[in-house]
């Protein structure tokens, strides 16, 4: 399975986050399509086809890998000693 590029998916989480802030503001058409290319670009790189469900899945993956990288950088291999 293909895992989205961290920073790429930081980067239109961004980038959606400030597009609804500013349409909450004030509606611009402009503004408005960006969202939606940004939000269709999210659904694809995640593999889903709701924006809610494409922001979970890229939570998730963030905070996934930004665990499992500080774990490498202690040293652990992501194994745990429950079983």
């Amino acid at each position: 399975m293909l895992v989205p590029d961290r920073k790429a998916v930081r980067e239109l989480l961004t980038r959606y986050a400030s597009l609804r802030i500013a349409q909450a503001e004030r509606h611009v058409p402009t503004a408005a399509r960006e969202l939606e290319d940004v939000s269709y670009t999210l659904c694809v790189m995640m593999g889903t086809s709701v924006i809610h469900d494409a922001i979970a899945k890229a939570d998730t993956l963030l905070l996934t890998k930004g665990r499992s990288e500080a774990a490498e950088a202690d040293g652990e291999n992501g194994l745990t000693l429950v079983g």
